[in-house]
């Protein structure tokens, strides 16, 4: 993986977060890479990286934990991490492996243009959300994804010449589908609820998020209503579209908050704020503290 350095502001970039490109050091397939989370850690330590790095990636990572146990931090919820714990990080979201300890497993990385574009896998990569952790134990689901990677590592495990693009891609389609078909948490979201009015919503906030807060802005980009995108909103995530957008600035205020040195007056403007006490009512309202003092918190914790 290799640093990536945007070139200029904006929701793509995350300030001074640090942004990992996909970059194995032997790429036998472009856009995927099959190896153990142990030889990822590896590999971290020959770059002289810490092993709890705060990053984004510009790729997929998805690992089946299969021994030992550790922690997995994403976007400030930690995650515990034993046999059967199954982990999903989507490009842009903000990690750390506050203590890899002893876990290792099968670690997939993968672009969103691998998977094949005639499977619903597809959408599934370009949907910018969805659980990050599943403790699957010794379920059923886990011996099948388990066989599943074993697949994959087999075929990818080939001589180079020898390696097929489009099984591995087959194989990771069914991996994705697998997964899409586990149940949600009991009360929890349900993103496929909303259906295609939610997803085009979802990725037009990503771009957009930094630029407006208007919930009437992404209705007329999208062809949609303010209430029918409410009505998305509230059956995926069971709030209205304006809350959706205001959180998704949150995270991204919370991100750089933490993660980087930048000013907060940098950050409010960063996010669409021209004034930084409007920002720092608007911090304050969605997470009940001060921009400051959520810094000071993070900073005492790293």
């Amino acid at each position: 993986m290799a640093p990536v350095h945007p070139d200029g502001p904006g929701p793509a970039d995350g300030g001074a977060i640090l942004r990992l490109g996909f970059d194995p050091p032997h790429e036998h397939v472009p856009g995927f890479e099959v190896i153990d989370l142990a030889t990822l850690h590896e590999r971290r330590r020959r770059r002289g990286r810490r092993p709890d790095l705060v990053h984004r990636v510009d790729f997929h990572t998805l690992t089946l934990i299969t021994e030992g146990s550790g922690e997995h931090a994403v976007d400030f919820v930690t995650y515990p991490c034993r046999p059967g714990t199954l982990l999903w990080v989507r490009p842009g979201q903000v990690q750390s492996f506050v203590r890899p300890g002893t876990a290792n497993g099968t670690h997939l990385l993968f672009t969103p243009a691998f998977p094949p574009h005639s499977s619903s896998a597809d959408r599934l990569v370009n949907e910018w959300y969805g659980p990050v952790c599943r403790q699957l134990g010794a379920s059923p689901t886990y011996a099948v994804l388990s066989t599943l990677l074993g697949q994959l590592r087999a075929e990818y495990g080939r001589p180079e010449q020898a390696v097929s693009a489009e099984i591995l891609q087959l194989l990771l389609a069914t991996v994705l589908l697998q997964i899409d078909r586990l149940p949600h948490a009991e009360g929890g979201a349900d993103p496929h609820a909303g259906g295609e009015v939610y997803a085009r919503f979802r990725a037009e906030l990503e771009r957009s998020y930094a630029a407006t807060r208007r919930a009437a802005d992404y209705a007329h980009r999208l062809g949609y209503t303010v209430k029918t995108l409410t009505r998305a909103c509230i059956a995926a995530t069971g709030q209205p579209v304006k809350h959706v957008i205001d959180g998704r600035v949150a995270l991204e205020a919370q991100r750089l908050l933490a993660h980087t040195d930048e000013p907060v007056a940098t950050i409010a403007r960063r996010l669409g704020f021209p004034e930084p006490t409007n920002f720092g009512k608007f911090f304050t309202r969605h997470t009940a503290v001060t921009p400051g003092a959520f810094r000071q918190v993070h900073r005492t914790q790293q």
